[in-house]
């Protein structure tokens, strides 16, 4: 058996992991992908922190767990390097630079989202997201799905959420039952067993269950119903099930703060996810911008800080809960044939429901009008042909060409498409 805990940090390691982290918190554009890929460079090919082996077992353990997974896969750099402060540094770092990001842009957004300069600089980001989420589709199809099996379950998931409005967790249930069953691999015979501590993750999890929970309560106690406890609620409840990142989850978060709470508009959902691509950090940083929105349009600047504070509290602290109590069970999941299996079919299914999203992002950038229309007993959302948006056609079609024709930068395409939507837009006497 091989023992699964952590080092304890020395002196010299976290003022080394901190430069470490620090680079890669203030590095980390592009997504989900970009930010493995980054972590990749850093963590095994500069430097010895993780293995080949080691570093893939963390990125499926972490694709199991609710939550962005780029961000718990640094967290658990960050606890095998230096224990549970080391994972505190390296999470919180991956954070923070974005959230500062987030802020100040929200905080721009509220004082001038309604300008027409402002929407025509988010027309030309808009169209590049449309690029940009199908890209992180094709990438990650292209790792999940291995096999007949997991294109049925990618395919199942998509029709799932897309006509039949299936809850997401009820998808990722289905999935990994399904997995469980029917692609659980043999372990080779003699294979090491990490051996992990119940007592000491009843412990962890007791912690950080009351460190994420307990300001929650006191939120409510204070003030039952009130716009605090609500965000702080629904994002705690959010926190549980986004898995998959952000991507996955945001049709659910939609139908939620725009239909049930009535916080945003679609519209300004669409433009926090725009900001959200354009800064460092998880892209789940877009729960940030919908809490301080709906704080300060409820109540000024002041209460929409104190939203965007409880937003990122409930969001990540149980990051690090997840993290911190599961870390000794990576290698041990390994050994576990059914529990591979689980993983492979739930990150399966995340590309059907990351299909699921291109399909609404693009069809509400490119057309006024959404109805929905039956489809023998199920019901699907279809533009109205006659709405095409003919600027947000061409100039998602210049972003196409920048993304994947010049492979630019994503931190070049961004600034030249707001510059491009600006310009769409004023050509067209929208400005």
């Amino acid at each position: 058996m091989t023992d699964a805990a952590a080092p304890a940090p020395t002196p010299r390691d976290l003022p080394e992991l901190t430069r470490v982290f620090g680079r890669i918190g203030l590095l980390s554009f592009g997504g989900p992908a970009a930010q493995i890929a980054l972590m990749h460079k850093e963590l095994v090919e500069e430097r010895p922190w993780l293995s080949e082996a080691q570093f893939l077992r963390a990125l499926s353990f972490c694709m199991l767990l609710p939550g962005p997974e780029a961000m718990q896969l640094a967290t658990y750099a960050g606890w095998k390097r230096a224990g549970m402060p080391g994972g505190l540094i390296a999470g919180l770092l991956f954070v923070i630079p974005g959230a500062l990001v987030i802020l100040a842009l929200a905080s721009l957004y509220a004082a001038y989202g309604g300008v027409p300069l402002v929407q025509a600089l988010f027309l030309g980001i808009k169209a590049a997201v449309i690029v940009i989420v199908v890209q992180a589709l094709v990438k990650v199809s292209k790792r999940a799905l291995t096999g007949l099996l997991p294109y049925a379950i990618a395919a199942a998931a998509f029709l799932g959420i897309y006509a039949v409005q299936l809850p997401f967790p009820l998808i990722v249930l289905g999935a990994g039952g399904l997995g469980a069953v029917l692609l659980a691999k043999a372990v080779p015979e003699g294979a090491a067993v990490a051996r992990v501590s119940g007592r000491d993750t009843a412990r962890t999890v007791a912690i950080w269950g009351a460190v994420w929970l307990l300001p929650l309560a006191v939120l409510w106690l204070v003030d039952p119903g009130g716009l605090l406890a609500q965000v702080g609620l629904f994002f705690a409840k959010l926190a549980v099930v986004t898995f998959g990142g952000a991507y996955a989850v945001l049709a659910y978060m939609v139908q939620a703060v725009v239909g049930d709470f009535g916080w945003l508009t679609t519209a300004q959902m669409m433009d926090a996810l725009g900001l959200a691509e354009t800064t460092p950090g998880p892209l789940i940083l877009v729960t940030q911008f919908v809490g301080f929105l709906a704080g300060a349009q409820a109540g000024g600047w002041g209460l929409g800080l104190a939203a965007a504070l409880v937003t990122l509290w409930v969001t990540f602290a149980p990051c690090f809960l997840w993290i911190f109590a599961g870390a000794p069970y990576v290698d041990w999941i390994a050994s576990r044939p059914r529990l591979t299996g689980a993983l492979q079919a739930i990150t399966a299914a995340v590309v059907g429901v990351i299909l699921n999203l291109s399909i609404w992002f693009a069809a509400h950038v490119l057309f006024g009008n959404l109805e929905s229309q039956p489809v023998g007993p199920l019901r699907v959302l279809v533009p109205v042909w006659t709405s095409l948006d003919g600027v947000a056609l061409g100039l998602t079609g210049v972003a196409a060409a920048l993304i994947w024709g010049l492979r630019w930068d994503l931190m070049k395409v961004l600034p030249v498409m707001a510059l491009a939507g600006l310009g769409a837009t004023w050509a067209t006497g929208g400005i």
